[in-house]
């Protein structure tokens, strides 16, 4: 029994010698690779001051170069101011030249003076004119015209009056669109609408509908529906 004891113990030194010698082992390790930091730190702060001491050697030896540049570029600049004013004296001493070359006389002056363009007259205004259109009206053109005709160049009042009573179909189309530009004139001129006269009045032809109407006998027959543009111009009339 006491040798198994023996035995025991040394083992357990052994393994505490063993345990031990690897800690320190890791120890100096650990402080080995400290040391290849700072060493690795201490040689890239030396790499940084020797590139600082190149740059500065560089700039010592550019900076002559860069003052006889800048000498060099101010030499120019003058060189530059100076050669206008040489052409601007040789440019004066031709016109001079020029000048006693040319012979003196009445209309020189005359012929160099530019000719100022005549100024235009207005042409007087004339009273306003007020339109009003009406476009694809359903009506024959020919039909429109025959009441067209019978209002151009009247009174407002004696127009609207005669279309009142017309028995034809255009003439209601008509008075709505004489209506309308006397409201233009009232609205957009300040112009009274009763005071004014139809100028003119003129009825264009506008696109045709076209139908067909069944027969006798399987037959059509075309049927044309007629459109008008009606245009109205009034003025004021200088009777009143």
């Amino acid at each position: 029994m006491a040798d198994d004891e023996k035995k025991d113990k040394k083992a357990a030194d052994e393994s505490a010698d063993k345990a031990a010698k690897k800690a320190a082992a890791k120890e100096e390790s650990k402080a080995d690779a400290k040391e290849s930091k700072a060493d690795a730190k201490e040689s890239k702060a030396e790499a940084k001051e020797s590139k600082a001491e190149a740059k500065k050697a560089s700039a010592k030896k550019d900076a002559p170069k860069a003052e006889s540049k800048k000498a060099d570029a101010k030499g120019e600049k003058k060189a530059a101011k100076k050669e206008p004013k040489a052409k601007k004296e040789a440019k004066g001493k031709d016109k001079k030249a020029d000048a006693k070359a040319e012979p003196k006389g009445k209309g020189t002056k005359k012929a160099a003076a530019k000719k100022e363009p005549a100024k235009r007259a207005k042409a007087p205004a004339g009273p306003p004119v007020v339109r009003a259109k009406a476009r694809y009206v359903r009506v024959a053109p020919r039909k429109a015209r025959l009441v067209a005709d019978q209002v151009r160049g009247l009174h407002i009042e004696q127009a609207l009056a005669l279309l009142q009573f017309s028995p034809r179909g255009a003439a209601e189309d008509i008075q709505k669109l004489i209506e309308s530009a006397a409201a233009n004139a009232e609205n957009n001129h300040d112009l009274v609408g009763d005071e004014m006269r139809i100028a003119s009045i003129t009825v264009d032809e506008g696109p045709t509908l076209r139908r067909f109407r069944p027969r006798a006998l399987g037959r059509a027959t075309p049927i044309n529906k007629r459109t008008s543009h009606i245009a109205v111009a009034l003025v004021p009339d200088e009777e009143d």
